[in-house]
Order: C-alpha cells, then structure tokens, then sequence
C-alpha cells in the first residue's frame, strides 16, 4: 500500500513515523516528571532550554538551512566545519557570560544553578550539530536515517530525566537528561549518516569565507530573522517569570510544551519533506504553488481536530495527566489552541520564504511580532489578559504571513 503513495507522502510517512517515536516517550514521560518536581523547577528548565535554543540558532548561522540548496559534497563539508567554529566560539563565550552573570548577581542568572549555568555552552554546542546533520541527512533524502537519530535522543531524554528524578536529585535532573539524551542522539546522527567530517580551524579560512559570502543571505537575513523568532517563543515565559513568578512560568511552560508537541511531532515531519519538495519545485517548475496548496490543506486537516480538543477541554485534560496542581495551564492552553493552529500550519510552509529568497521579508516580520509580543507583555494587566492580547495579536499576524508565503510560493514576490 505505502509503495503506492507518491514519493512526497511516503517521504512525510516515513518522517512522521520517526517522529512518533521521538515525542511517545516525552509524552509518556510528561505526567511521571510533573508529579516528581515542581512547577517552578520546570520553570528553572525551560529558560534554561530557551536560552540553549537562542544561542544554537546563532550557533549555526542559519547555515544549515543552505545544505539544502548546496548538494556538492565539499560545500557540505565547508558547511560543517563554519558551524563547528561558530558553534564553538559561541558555546565558550555564552559559559564565560553565564558565569560572570551569576558572580555579579544577575537576577535571571540567579534563578539558575551552577551545574545548569557552566552546561550552557555544550548543550548549545551539540544543539548546533545536531540541527546541521540533521539538514545534511535532508538534502540528501535520509529521512529513515535521521527519524531513528531523534528517536534515539528524545528517548535518552526522557529517560534520563525521570530515572534522575527518582533518585531524588532535583530540578538539576531536568538539565542533566537533556544533555545525556543530546549526547546520545549526536552520536547515533553521526553513526548512521556518516556526515562529512571537518576541523573548524583556529581561523576561518578561504573556503570558509567564500561558503560565508556566497550564502549571506542566510546570516544577513535568515539569522536575525530566526534568532527573534526563538526570541519571541522564549519571551512571553521570561516576561512572565519577572513578573508572576517561577509558578507563573512553569504553568505556562507546560502549556508550551503540550500545545507545541503537534508542531513538533507533525509540522516537522511535514516540513523536512516539504523543504526537499518545495527546492525542485522551485527549480523545475519555477513556483512550489502545488507543493504549498497541498502541504497546508494536509497540516489543516491534521491540526484542526487537537486544536478543538485543547479549545474545548483543556483544564479537565491537565488536571487528569499532570496532577490538579496543574489546572490552571490547562486554562491558558484554552487560550492558546487558536493561536497554535495557526503555528501548526505555518511553520513547515515558512521554507518558502528561503527558497524564494524573500529572508528579508521574513524578518520585517519577525520584528514586528517581537514588538508586538514585547509590548503585549510590557502593558498592565492579570496573566490571564497578557495572554490573551498575545494569542490575539500573533494570529493577526500568522494571517498576514500565510499571506506572505503563498504569494512566495507562487514566485509573485520579487526576490530580496
């Protein structure tokens, strides 16, 4: 049966398939990690992996999204070794700072511990290489290959971290797991891909520089661009936390958490097929119009039944898989449905923008959601009104870029 489906949907299958693997585990381990620790200790957790997922987007400069269009194995391998010195240039001076920031009492700093605080640098480290292999295994249809990768790290993940927090370790086990299950997935990337291997070198050379020259596009443009974007995901939870507090952030860190685990699980499969797709369309037809059109009619379809599901019922639904203690994130995810419908559908489809060379539209609004977010979020009022001004004012923009990308997707849009 599955022989029979065209090349693109069994390219999705078999994605989504490794990605069902990836997440069944975290979404197992989710209600046992709520009941060992405390809302604020997932709070501590995720500014800690909101600071790691900044920083690896600057880690690789955007580079990697280039493989995709670059197949000449020595671009590729050019390509690995600009983000091995950025990666490790990055990972030094982010511990450097964390430390100095702890030592001269920086209040965001002071939430975290030191083991969480001098792992900064690594966790990034590997988030960056991961991310690049990851693209190399896309451009060069491994799809299989890179879906037991991730399931290999996403379950270390989870299995560190509960089997850390029985034996009673703390909110440390969280950030502890987390690098086990990096290590582990890297490793496993590097095993079954056998991705060109390169020294960075004390200095970049004139390999380097030219790769750097000839894809600038992606550090001008993509880089600023998806650096607010991670930014954006990560404000609203460090706003909070000033704000309301370390039980505050957590609530709405599982919120997060829950209602991006769709996005994760079946716009990324989506997306890494789409990308493939959307390149040769582009470059045989002129437009990726038909790629598009029935990329978002099948995100829509997938998407609109957990979306009225969290709508509809999500404080019983959280209070029944993590624990009462946990009722009030269900009441924000109710908040939230809408908007990540939205985000469902639009993440996988936003490869247009790279592929139409239109990074510079991407990033006008980037910064408009940025100071949209940071003025929603600035402004007076209960969380429950900052949260839903934000999921408000994000939508009317994820309209204006569905928007955006069709039109880029029917190469209407002159290039950047």
């Amino acid at each position: 049966m599955t022989a029979q489906l065209p090349a693109y949907w069994r390219n999705v299958i078999t994605v989504l398939g490794g990605a069902l693997g990836a997440q069944a585990l975290p979404l197992l381990a989710a209600p046992l990690i709520t009941r060992l620790c405390t809302p604020a200790d997932v709070g501590a957790f995720s500014v800690w992996l909101g600071v790691v997922a900044v920083a690896a987007i600057g880690a690789t400069l955007r580079l990697e999204a280039a493989m995709i269009l670059d197949h000449e194995r020595a671009a590729q391998r050019t390509c690995f070794s600009v983000v091995a010195y950025s990666a490790s240039i990055i990972a030094v001076l982010l511990t450097a700072g964390a430390a100095l920031a702890r030592l001269g009492g920086a209040p965001v700093a002071a939430q975290l511990s030191w083991p969480a605080l001098l792992t900064l640098g690594l966790a990034t480290w590997m988030t960056a290489y991961m991310q690049t292999t990851l693209a190399y295994a896309t451009s060069h249809n491994a799809f299989g290959k890179a879906a037991r990768a991730r399931v290999w790290s996403a379950a270390s993940i989870a299995a560190a971290q509960v089997g850390l927090l029985a034996l009673g370790i703390g909110g440390v086990a969280l950030v502890a797991g987390q690098l086990v299950g990096l290590a582990v997935g890297l490793l496993a990337a590097v095993l079954l891909l056998a991705p060109p291997q390169a020294w960075p070198g004390w200095l970049p050379d004139s390999a380097q520089r030219a790769y750097l020259r000839r894809h600038d596009k992606f550090w001008r443009f993509s880089l600023p661009s998806n650096l607010l974007n991670v930014i954006v995901g990560q404000l609203p939870l460090l706003m909070i936390g000033a704000r309301h507090g370390a039980l505050a952030a957590g609530l709405f860190a599982l919120t997060q958490r829950v209602l991006g685990a769709p996005i994760a699980l079946l716009a990324a499969s989506v997306l890494e097929v789409f990308k493939r797709q959307s390149v040769h369309d582009f470059q045989t037809q002129g437009n990726c119009r038909d790629a598009y059109r029935y990329t978002f009619k099948a995100l829509a379809l997938l998407g609109i039944g957990p979306s009225l599901v969290l709508l509809l019922f999500s404080p019983p639904l959280f209070a029944f898989a993590f624990g009462e203690n946990w009722r009030a994130a269900g009441e924000l995810a109710q908040i939230l449905a809408p908007l990540y419908f939205l985000n469902f559908i639009a993440s996988p489809l936003s490869y247009v923008f790279f592929v139409a060379g239109r990074q510079k539209t991407d990033l006008v609004w980037q910064v408009a959601l940025f100071a949209m977010t940071l003025s929603v979020f600035l402004a007076p009022g209960t969380l429950r009104q900052s949260v839903l001004w934000y999921a408000i004012g994000y939508s009317l923009l994820y309209l204006v870029y569905l928007h955006m990308s069709y039109q880029c997707a029917q190469n209407r849009m002159v290039a950047a």
